[in-house]
C-alpha cells in the first residue's frame, strides 16, 4: 500500500504547527522586550517611581487593568480579529512593564539579569519538554490550575497576616507551580494548533503567547525572591 499521501499529510500538519509555535515564541520575546524596555524605563524614572510608591492606588489601578485585559483577550478572542488581538496584547506588555517598574527600583540590576536568564533556561527547558513528550500532560495541568488556585488563596491571606515564613513557602511554591505550568500550556498551545483551522492561527497564536508570556513573567519574579539582591 502506499503510504505518500498519510505521509504527506503527516508532515504538513508537522510544518503547520511548527509554524504556529514560531509565531507564538515570537509573539512573547517581543511582549517580553516591551515590558522588560517599560520597567527598566520608569524603574529609572525618580518621579514614576515616587509617584507608583506614595500612591498605592496607581499600583492597585494598574494591576485590576492587567487583569481585565487578560480576561478580554482570553473570553474575546473568537470575537475579535487576529490584529485587535495582538495590540491588546502588546498594550498589556505596555501596562505590565509599568506595574513591574518597581522592579528595577528595588533589585539590583545585576541580580535582575541573572534571574531573567535562570529563568529563561528553565522556562525554555520545560518548554521543551512539553513540546515533544509524548505524555498527556491534561491530568498534571488541571492540578496545576488547583495548586495555583491555592496559591492565590494563600497569597491573599498573607496579604492581611505579612507571615515572613508563609511568604517564602508561597515563593517556592510559586517557582514549582509555573514551571509545571510552562509544559502544560506548551503541549496544550500544540495541540491546539494541530487540532484547529488556518483561519484561527493568528488568534491562537495571541492566545499561546499571552499565556506562556504570564509563566514567565511569573516565574520570574517568584525566581527573583530567591536570586534577587537589593539596591544599596
Amino acid at each position: 500500500m502506499n503510504n505518500y499521501p498519510i505521509d504527506t499529510f503527516s508532515q504538513s500538519l508537522d510544518a503547520h504547527v511548527t509554524q504556529i509555535m514560531k509565531r507564538v515564541y515570537i509573539k512573547m520575546f517581543l511582549a517580553l522586550l516591551v515590558t522588560a524596555g517599560i520597567a527598566a524605563y520608569c524603574g529609572s524614572n525618580a518621579t514614576v517611581i515616587t509617584f507608583m510608591v506614595t500612591h498605592s492606588w496607581a499600583y492597585w489601578a494598574l494591576a485590576l487593568l492587567e487583569l481585565g485585559m487578560v480576561l478580554a483577550i482570553s473570553a474575546g478572542l473568537n470575537k475579535i480579529s487576529s490584529p485587535v488581538a495582538s495590540l491588546l496584547f502588546y498594550t498589556f506588555a505596555v501596562v505590565n512593564g509599568a506595574t513591574l517598574s518597581i522592579v528595577f527600583a528595588v533589585y539590583d540590576i545585576t541580580s535582575i539579569a541573572k534571574t531573567f536568564l535562570i529563568t529563561a533556561a528553565v522556562f525554555g527547558a520545560m518548554s521543551v519538554y512539553g513540546y515533544t513528550t509524548a505524555k498527556d500532560l491534561t491530568r498534571f495541568g488541571s492540578f496545576l490550575t488547583m495548586a495555583l488556585i491555592g496559591l492565590i488563596i494563600c497569597i491573599v491571606i498573607n496579604i492581611f497576616w505579612a507571615n515572613s515564613q508563609m511568604d517564602w513557602i508561597i515563593s517556592g511554591l510559586g517557582v514549582l507551580i509555573f514551571i509545571g505550568l510552562t509544559a502544560w500550556d506548551t503541549q496544550k498551545i500544540k495541540q491546539m494548533a494541530a487540532t484547529n483551522p488556518g483561519a484561527t492561527d493568528g488568534r491562537i497564536a495571541t492566545l499561546g503567547a499571552l499565556s506562556l508570556y504570564l509563566d514567565f513573567i511569573n516565574l520570574f519574579l517568584y525566581l527573583l525572591r530567591f536570586f534577587g539582591a537589593s539596591r544599596e
